[in-house]
């Protein structure tokens, strides 16, 4: 399976190539550089890799939440990339393909399963976020993905889990001292195309893929601004 992936939902500019199997990925934190970077990017992962476009079986993209600017972005990138070469694309949770970048487990954990709260900073005071089950490099949701105020996220009380995002250093930390009982948080965490690749590549092989036209993004928040008694409201807070 080749795959091309793209993740662009934060300030972090994402792309990858999977190789049946192997992954190649160029990434950086951009802000306000996606649209140079991202097609620049995939045409010398093709290049490197010797291969065609039209030899790719499907694209890949972080449909969100996150960045309504990158997620607008990202998928009018992979629906272009798709619909010219009349494959389908592959979506896949942002918030999952955060969890899923977490690093690969130690030497004697490999198919262990890891629990991870991922959370986005929404701006806005608030946070995407979603719970978890990693194992191997896959997501499986715990649950629906959310937006809340730090101090509204559900936060899971049983078991073994990690935080990852940038969430987490929202609102001047107060996601993360609600979860100090996790076992590691990675605030400064971004989700990566690399990520998105693996997840989508599972998601082909099951059957998942959808045409180009029906692709639909995940803002979770139709609201891009704050009305000035909400600005006030959130002044009083801190």
């Amino acid at each position: 399976m080749k795959l091309l992936a793209f993740e662009l939902a934060t300030e972090a500019c994402s792309v990858a190539l999977w190789l049946d199997g192997e992954v190649r990925e160029r990434f950086e934190i951009a802000p306000r550089r996606h649209a140079e970077l991202a097609l620049p990017w995939a045409e010398q992962l093709l290049a490197e890799a010797g291969i065609g476009k039209k030899q790719l079986d499907a694209i890949a993209v972080g449909r969100g939440p996150g960045a309504f600017t990158g997620v607008r972005l990202a998928i009018a990138v992979a629906q272009g990339i798709a619909l010219a070469l009349d494959k389908p694309v592959v979506p896949v949770s942002t918030l999952a393909a955060l969890a899923a970048s977490r690093q690969l487990p130690a030497a004697g954990e490999v198919g262990a399963e890891h629990r991870v709260l991922a959370a986005i900073d929404a701006r806005m005071g608030e946070v995407y976020h979603g719970a978890f089950a990693v194992r191997d490099g896959s997501a499986v949701a715990i649950g629906e993905e959310g937006i809340h105020a730090p101090d509204g996220v559900p936060v899971p009380s049983e078991g073994e889990w990690h935080g990852r995002g940038t969430g987490f250093a929202a609102a001047d930390g107060l996601l993360r001292r609600h979860c100090g009982h996790f076992a590691s948080i990675e605030p400064s965490a971004l989700p990566h195309a690399a990520a998105v690749a693996r997840l989508g590549a599972a998601a082909f092989a099951h059957g998942t893929a959808v045409a180009p036209d029906r692709i639909e993004p995940a803002y979770l928040r139709n609201q891009v601004a704050l009305t000035l008694e909400e600005q006030r409201v959130l002044r009083s807070r801190r």
